[in-house]
């Protein structure tokens, strides 16, 4: 699935398309860039039975892996590589296998060293966890 700007600098956008896309963790989980924009970004995945609990729904690991997801790109769009320092989550339903689950996140507040961020995470159109997290900035992404 191609990946679409919604207003950041089209050579940032790149870089971030490009570095998700070869990310291996990523890839081993099968998360992709869906929309970027300004302090925003949308990531998702499709869910599968490998993703799955011993119940036969999809892992929390998997859903807080897209939520941080979601707001570490989200704060990527800014120019700014980031770590999580800080994230909590609230499950709110549970995600079946074989439908698209995307992770919402954005920048609340973006201090110099401190970026506040928040995410929602959805499954079949319906809200399965909010979360929240505090990254610390490590530099400014090479994009010229």
């Amino acid at each position: 699935m191609k990946a679409v700007n919604k207003g950041i600098d089209e050579r940032l956008f790149n870089v971030i398309v490009e570095t998700n896309s070869q990310a291996p963790f990523y890839g081993l989980v099968g998360i992709y860039t869906k929309t970027l924009g300004e302090a925003w970004a949308e990531m998702a995945v499709v869910t599968e039975p490998r993703h799955c609990n011993p119940l036969g729904i999809t892992h929390g690991g998997l859903v807080s892996t897209l939520a941080d997801a979601a707001m570490g790109n989200a704060l990527r769009t800014t120019g700014k590589k980031g770590v999580t320092a800080s994230y909590d989550i609230s499950f709110l339903s549970s995600a079946p296998a074989g439908h698209e689950m995307i992770g919402r996140g954005k920048v609340v507040k973006a201090g110099r060293k401190l970026i506040f961020t928040t995410s929602e995470v959805y499954c079949a159109d319906q809200l399965i966890a909010i979360s929240q997290a505090t990254f610390y900035v490590v530099g400014e992404i090479d994009f010229e």
